[in-house]
């Protein structure tokens, strides 16, 4: 009776992978390590409506994609990530929303003895309120104390474990006692599926400012290779143009031939004081008419000889 239940349960999760892989275009490949069933309760709660969480055995998840890539061969590019402890997150919202929610949803827990250090933990420099007796304890961990008021005091900040670390039974006992619990657990996007796309989850930071501005570099850097080897394209083309029309203004200015555009250049090198006009911005120019002093007229002298002839 037992192994016709598992068997049920097996062809249960089957239907149910096929049916998600035939509905959603989009799912994340997540970690589940160090997440509880009350925590994965949770997020399941904070996903309705949006989302659809679904773990299982690795085997049991190759063997359904691999049933499946006659109908959708890209969920081949699924199966190298399906390793360790992962399951899917489907989804038809967008991809960010889903993922917001994922990092939402994780729990602080406490450093245990042979786990591996997600983060980097620090020790920031306090007092512990214990008693002088666990001095030798700080002492084994190379940690700089002093005895303040009757009670240990951490003196300066100390790196006690490193990311991608193993956990020793000293370090966890020590930020237990502080009280500390260092690490936060939760579903870990590791692989994002979208339309036929395997990609990592840093590709959803990329704005469509970011996209701009790297185009944009990216035609930038054509243009000029295309000027300096004389390649004509699109991106070089206006850049071109330009340096044309400078080089026949060039050549106009210093010879008779002329055309419509070259005419003002030649007016302005005929009389300076029209550029000289033409340069002060149309908005300035009653500012500069007012700023401008008037001209004094000079006197005229007169022959005025002060009552006295020359001979006088």
């Amino acid at each position: 009776m037992g192994r016709e239940d598992k068997s049920t349960w097996k062809a249960n999760y089957f239907t149910k992978l096929q049916e998600l892989l035939d509905e959603y275009p989009k799912c994340f490949i997540v970690g589940a390590d160090n997440v509880g069933s009350k925590q994965m309760q949770e997020i399941r709660i904070a996903l309705r409506g949006k989302a659809v969480v679904l773990m299982g055995k690795n085997t049991m998840m190759r063997k359904v994609i691999r049933g499946h890539i006659e109908k959708n061969p890209d969920l081949e590019k699924l199966l190298p990530h399906i390793k360790m402890n992962v399951g899917f997150v489907f989804t038809k919202e967008e991809l960010t929303v889903v993922r917001d929610l994922l990092l939402a949803n994780k729990k602080a827990a406490p450093a245990k003895a042979g786990a591996i250090a997600p983060v980097d933990v620090t020790i920031p420099a306090q007092n512990t309120g214990m008693g002088p007796e666990k001095t030798s304890f700080f002492q084994a961990l190379s940690i700089p104390t002093k005895i303040t008021k009757g009670t240990i005091e951490i003196i300066q900040d100390v790196h006690i474990i490193k990311i991608g670390d193993k956990v020793g039974a000293s370090e966890a006992t020590l930020l237990n006692m502080l009280k500390i619990s260092p690490f936060t657990y939760g579903l870990i996007v590791q692989k994002v599926y979208d339309s036929g796309s395997v990609f990592s989850p840093e590709i959803l930071d990329i704005t469509d400012d970011d996209i701009k501005q790297r185009f944009c570099a990216g035609v930038a850097n054509v243009a000029a290779v295309c000027l300096t080897i004389g390649y004509p394209t699109m991106a070089s083309a206006p850049h071109s143009i330009a340096n044309g029309m400078k080089n026949l203004l060039a050549i106009a200015a210093v010879t008779d031939i002329t055309f419509k555009e070259a005419e003002q250049l030649k007016e302005f090198l005929a009389d300076p004081s029209k550029f000289a006009a033409a340069a002060v911005p149309a908005g300035d120019a009653p500012a500069a008419a007012a700023a401008a002093p008037a001209p004094v007229e000079e006197e005229e002298e007169e022959d005025d000889d002060m009552g006295f002839g020359l001979f006088d």
